[in-house]
């Protein structure tokens, strides 16, 4: 139980450290940890949206998030990047929240082979990004999106599964 307690301990410590800017540094995670957002009840709307540093609809999609984010107390966002798959080194994802002033939770999946893990994420998604799961995990409502968001979709995805 005690190493339990450790290994939760670590995982929140990683995912909450601040960076010099005070912003929290990215956590590098493993599917499970992906899983739990999806899963766990919470009295806020989930909003896990996949990306990568090198996708531009990504990219430009990331402020209309981040907006919503600030606005609505009611919703929690991880930004879950993909880009592991591509470089092992996640220095490029940690200087690009930096740079960009991200204040959502970046996660960072580490996980080898996107065939064999998506479809326990998404069965509707092929794997293309960027791509958003909005889920109320009260009730099991999930709306999903697998292309850059506009200007209000998010708002609507969100009041879709109240």
């Amino acid at each position: 139980m005690q190493l339990r307690f450790a290994g939760i301990s670590l995982l929140l410590s990683l995912m909450f450290s601040l960076s010099a800017s005070g912003q929290a540094k990215p956590a590098v995670v493993k599917l499970p940890e992906i899983e739990k957002i999806l899963t766990t009840k919470s009295d806020k709307i989930q909003v896990i949206n996949f990306w990568a540093t090198w996708c531009g609809p990504c990219v430009k999609e990331m402020p209309l998030i981040e907006n919503v984010g600030k606005k609505r107390s009611d919703v929690r966002i991880s930004l879950v990047s993909l880009d592991l798959d591509l470089d092992p080194k996640p220095e490029k994802v940690f200087k690009f929240v930096e740079r960009k002033g991200i204040q959502s939770t970046v996660l960072i999946l580490d996980e080898q082979d996107p065939n064999s893990w998506i479809d326990k994420i998404e069965k509707a998604w092929s794997g293309s990004l960027p791509a958003t799961i909005v889920i109320n995990t009260n009730t099991g409502k999930r709306a999903f999106v697998e292309r850059e968001l506009k200007e209000g979709e998010l708002e609507s995805m969100i009041d879709s599964v109240k």
